[in-house]
């Protein structure tokens, strides 16, 4: 009897704590999104409410304010070490990373509030973490224009942070601290399944929700097959269900899809790239900016909830297949530095669109691009996601690192890498790159001039080491991203990213009517190296012609050349 009457008074408790966390986007009907401030004190009153719940800070972002990470999961333990030594599976959400697209804010807010009120079940097997918003300096950059495409918030951040850097871009060269934090994060949750939540801009369609999912291929192992064969599929078929029919990230260029379009290549400088480096399942789910600010949350929120569904349902499988492609990546022997499209394969698609005509500007007068919404379609497209990994790159024994480098050093540890610092000054022969090419982009992207197009030499060579240089051995679980970030032809080295760049500059040189009475003498003790000088003369008309072309060739075959010029600085253990 006692049991009948508590449930009626159970069910009242559970909906007035939701009445009393009614969010901002609740109490306006949709039309605005939380500010940071509002964002934060949300979270902590539902806290003190709610003791499943518990709230750590990382760092320190660019704009001044740590980051927030929200843990919930049935039980008293809020850790995600003992989270996966208990089996569950470990789900990572991150909102704001462009604030101007605001979905993500509001529904983890209205979702984590369901899940612990009991309105949404929260399954045993799982555990999430929520970063409330990432990009601070960009949410407190709060206007009503930069989203012109966008229909709803009244208001919302902006996509630049607090150094004006797109964040999604950042989670290699982490140039913000934003991007520091949120690796602190990364490794701490070590997670199973991750999501950054975003806004599209481009062509107009009926989906509300598309998709961009980790590329199969290149996420690789048994998690990557999983993902293609069986996890992503579950979510499509449960959001159809969910009446919110999805399609992959919507990338065709044009008005017209009838050729379908490309799955996106998210290199490791996006979210979902970077998480892929550690064998995580990544997914950046895409509302449709067209349509309305409500529908747009809503689709968010069930995506979220599919997430946490078929994350449950599939936890066993989950846990070991990536279990199973962390200890595959330990023993892999190389990887691709880049990824190309397979052209002969592909998979059909539902794509749900409008059909698209020309009309006269009323702005220029000319030929314009428009969707016609009372002629929409329903057509199976080619969607082509799959990728042959190019250029492969053989994995070391070891890297070494003179301590020197910091800034690199600094970021190995930030990602929990495994090294060892040396305990004397010691002499190895090593594998050591030289840089013969490259080309410095024109155009600054996110604060670097990017290298590219670079072509390697290499040899053995006895490099002298000294006490408290770094030794990083492989056949750990960071191998993916050792090998993505320290070899120099992979899409986001930190070569590439300019970290390195100090060794393309010569620091030493010569005055030319000095050097030529010592190159004289070197070439008089160097028979060889003259015979050399003189076939180069009769190959290359232009190098006869050229005096200080031909010093320079001498000079930089003689000891007195710099031998750290061009040489990459990060060594091979090869043997």
């Amino acid at each position: 009897m006692k049991k009948i009457i508590f449930l009626p008074f159970l069910l009242l408790f559970i909906r007035i704590g939701a009445q009393k966390h009614t969010t901002v986007f609740e109490q306006s009907s949709g039309k605005e999104t939380a500010t940071y401030a509002q964002t934060i004190q949300w979270y902590q009153e539902l806290a003190k409410t709610n003791t499943g719940i518990t709230i750590k800070t990382f760092g320190n972002t660019d704009a001044g304010y740590p980051l927030h990470l929200v843990l919930y999961s049935k039980g008293k333990v809020q850790d995600p070490i003992q989270w996966h030594r208990a089996g569950k599976v470990v789900l990572l959400i991150n909102n704001g990373i462009h604030p101007g697209e605001p979905d993500g804010i509001d529904a983890s807010m209205m979702l984590l509030r369901d899940l612990v009120t009991g309105k949404v079940n929260m399954p045993n097997n799982l555990a999430i973490g929520i970063i409330p918003i990432y990009n601070i300096g960009g949410s407190l950059n709060r206007n009503s224009f930069s989203r012109v495409n966008q229909d709803g918030p009244i208001s919302y951040g902006f996509r630049g942070n607090a150094q004006n850097l797109d964040l999604n871009r950042d989670f290699i060269k982490s140039d913000s601290r934003n991007a520091k934090a949120f690796v602190e994060i990364f490794q701490f949750m070590n997670p199973d399944l991750f999501m950054d939540n975003h806004v599209s801009d481009g062509a107009d369609y009926q989906h509300t929700m598309t998709l961009l999912t980790t590329q199969h291929n290149k996420l690789g192992g048994p998690i990557g097959d999983f993902l293609h064969d069986v996890f992503e599929p579950a979510l499509y078929k449960s959001m159809e269900a969910k009446q919110w029919p999805m399609c992959p990230y919507v990338n065709f260029f044009g008005a017209n899809p009838d050729r379908g379009w490309d799955a996106f290549y998210d290199a490791p400088r996006y979210s979902s790239g970077y998480a892929a480096l550690f064998q995580t399942m990544g997914f950046v789910p895409e509302t449709h900016m067209l349509k309305p600010f409500p529908q747009r949350v809503k689709a968010t929120y069930a995506l979220m909830q599919t997430m946490i569904e078929e994350g449950s349902k599939h936890a066993t499988t989950i846990k070991a297949k990536r279990a199973a492609s962390i200890e595959a990546v330990k023993k892999q022997t190389s990887f691709a530095a880049t990824w190309q499209k397979d052209t002969t394969r592909h998979d059909f698609i539902r794509f749900l669109g409008y059909q698209a005509g020309r009309k006269t500007s009323e702005v220029t007068g000319m030929d314009r691009l428009f969707y016609d919404r009372t002629q929409p379609f329903d057509k199976q497209v080619k969607f082509f996601n799959y990728f042959n990994g190019v250029k492969p790159v053989v994995k070391p024994k070891a890297y070494l690192i003179p301590q020197g480098w910091h800034a690199v050093i600094d970021l190995l540890t930030l990602n929990k890498v495994d090294m060892k610092r040396l305990e004397k000054d010691t002499t190895i022969t090593v594998e050591a790159y030289r840089i013969e090419e490259y080309k410095t982009a024109t155009r600054v992207f996110e604060k670097h001039y990017r290298q590219g197009d670079v072509k390697l030499s290499n040899n053995q060579q006895q490099i002298r080491f000294l006490k408290g240089d770094y030794l990083i051995p492989t056949g750990q679980r960071a191998d993916r991203f050792l090998v993505e970030v320290l070899e120099p032809t992979m899409d986001d080295s930190y070569f590439s990213w300019n970290f390195f760049d100090a060794i393309l500059q010569q620091k030493e040189g010569y005055s030319a009517y000095r050097w030529e009475d010592v190159a004289a003498e070197w070439l008089n003790k160097n028979p060889n190296l003259r015979k050399q000088l003189e076939e180069k003369k009769l190959a290359d008309p232009k190098f006869a012609a050229n005096a200080n072309a031909q010093l320079d060739f001498v000079y930089k075959n003689s000891p007195y050349y710099e031998p750290a010029h061009l040489r990459y600085p990060v060594y091979r253990l090869v043997q």
